[in-house]
């Protein structure tokens, strides 16, 4: 019915490097339920993400290689419907398998994915606007969202301090993150007319302020953990993070000496690393905080 093509622009697997952000609001709930937690996981990795990975493709029309197509075949109108149906989908099943204000959540991103893409709007060309508004929804709004449906929570409950705090934290992170992830991608974003942030800085200013924006992030979580946990967690967390920043050190240095090295084969490698570092981490928090490793001793 759709064709292979169409598939393969929805990039499933790429929702491993956005699963931190899930893991984390998973390792603070207090509430969780096995059938919520599969059903959360379920329609934001493998319908809500994908959908929003395959309507951006549609629109932006990649010649070269996009986060997780190192060579992205040709896109059609079948991607287009593809991507439609997948969202609705996640919609659907968030009403009915959640709650309403999970569904609305789902509803809510799917229309600022679509405005994010879609030439009538493309925020993605505002260098300063999708800078922001990725950074908004893929970090602090996805945290909301899922620690909603986690938990089955009310708007009130998921806006208190100590539910907003580590969602405005995986916001910072990934405002760190998101120009990085365009460093490779400068060619075309010029030929469409994109002028996204990293374009605006260059490829070193972009590594420049990726290391100034992840340091405060960083500090904001060891502050976080300390604060609301304890101070070993902090530790670990940048234990935790070491691999991330030693292969960004490496990439950086080999960026100064031939600005060529900022393509996509090392920008997957950081999010790659990255990200399995921060899935890690997570998992072993959970299981620490929770108590639940203390059945196994």
């Amino acid at each position: 019915m759709f064709a292979l093509s169409s598939w393969l622009h929805l990039r499933i697997p790429f929702s491993w490097f956005l699963l931190p952000v899930f893991l984390f609001s998973v390792a603070i709930s207090p509430n969780l339920n096995p059938d919520r937690l599969l059903w959360v996981f379920i329609i934001i990795h493998f319908f809500l993400s994908p959908a929003s990975n395959g309507y951006n493709s549609y629109f932006d029309k990649d010649e070269k290689s996009i986060g997780g197509l190192k060579n992205p075949p040709p896109v059609n109108k079948g991607l287009y419907y593809l991507a439609l149906l997948f969202d609705a989908i996640s919609i659907v099943l968030g009403f009915l398998k959640i709650s309403a204000l999970f569904g609305g959540m789902l509803l809510i991103y799917g229309l600022i994915s679509k405005a994010y893409s879609h030439p009538s709007i493309r925020l993605k060309k505002y260098p300063i606007g999708g800078w922001l508004v990725t950074g908004l929804f893929q970090g602090c709004f996805t945290f909301l969202m899922c620690y909603a449906g986690l938990n089955n929570f009310d708007l009130e409950t998921i806006l208190k301090p100590h539910v907003i705090t580590p969602a405005l934290l995986t916001t910072i992170m990934l405002l760190g993150n998101y120009p990085m992830t365009q460093v490779y991608q400068h060619e075309e974003d010029g030929k469409r007319g994109d002028r996204t942030l990293s374009l605006r800085l260059g490829i070193r200013g972009t590594f420049y302020f990726t290391a100034l924006v992840f340091g405060l992030a960083v500090a904001g979580f060891f502050f976080y953990f300390s604060h609301y946990y304890k101070v070993s967690y902090a530790w670990q967390f940048l234990i935790a993070l070491s691999p991330t920043l030693l292969f960004f050190s490496y990439w950086f240095s080999r960026v100064l000496k031939n600005e060529s090295a900022a393509n996509y084969s090392h920008t997957m490698w950081l999010n790659l690393i990255s990200s399995t570092s921060l899935n890690i981490f997570f998992v072993w928090f959970f299981l620490d905080s929770s108590n639940i490793l203390d059945a196994f001793k």
